[in-house]
């Protein structure tokens, strides 16, 4: 059907191509988003560890390798297998480029603290801690949550934070033996707290499923000052007659 020269397409014919049209911009939409290409020109080794109670998942990206990343574990809690898997990855690197290179970790901050960022620090290894929930991700694309997927993305992140780009990620910084032992106290003493809670409501629930109201649970005693025993009631003996 024309109209004033200009053609007219029926309603039909466009719901038609529709599901044909969305398909081209969703294309169109993922081929805006190239991957970011890794430079090859390193001045030294970048890894991440993924750790776990079982096991450490090493991911590294050397000088003379390419944008390949190696990926190795180690049982979790071995240090000294970690320490040699990184003097593995030095020599590889001198073979292939004839140059000693140093080693920059990154991680994430989570169950096993911080004494494996401080064991690092000791051995001459640059280390940083890195807020998790601060490395950007992609929003258009849903992504798996795996440890090969996290450790390519924590050396990425590494990558562009020693290159100086802004916001890329925020570094924790690792506290100090003793503030991280009065972190735990307190953290320790919430949870107690909100477990006694837990069980007074408990029993003041079955207590009222009895038909047995107005039960307080009493306040907890103060602890003792240093140095001096608490008082005990000592039950009394029945006098002789």
């Amino acid at each position: 059907m024309t109209c004033c020269g200009w053609r007219l397409i029926p309603r039909q014919s466009e719901d038609r191509y529709r599901p044909f049209l969305e398909l081209t911009m969703n294309v169109g939409a993922d081929k805006s988003e190239p991957l970011t290409a890794i430079h090859t020109d390193l001045g030294a080794i970048f890894v991440s560890l993924e750790l776990s109670r079982s096991s450490w998942l090493i991911t590294s990206l050397s000088p003379g390798g390419g944008e390949k990343m190696s990926k190795h574990s180690v049982p979790g809690g071995d240090f000294a297998g970690l320490m040699e898997r990184f003097a593995q990855l030095q020599e590889k690197a001198r073979l292939r480029t004839g140059q000693s290179f140093r080693i920059i970790v990154i991680q994430e901050a989570g169950l096993d603290g911080f004494w494996i960022h401080r064991a690092l620090q000791n051995e001459g290894i640059e280390s940083h801690v890195v807020d998790a929930a601060s490395i950007a991700t992609s929003r258009r694309r849903r992504r798996a949550k795996t440890d090969k997927i996290d450790g390519e993305t924590l050396v990425r992140a590494l990558l562009a934070y020693k290159r100086g780009e802004p916001r890329v990620c925020a570094m924790v910084k690792a506290p100090t033996p003793g503030e991280e032992d009065r972190r735990h106290l307190c953290r320790e003493r919430k949870a107690l707290t909100a477990e006694r809670v837990r069980h007074v409501n408990r029993i003041k629930g079955l207590l009222f499923s009895q038909g047995i109201s107005g039960y307080q649970a009493a306040a907890p005693r103060p602890a003792p000052a240093a140095g001096r025993t608490p008082n005990r009631r000592r039950p009394r003996l029945p006098s002789a007659s």
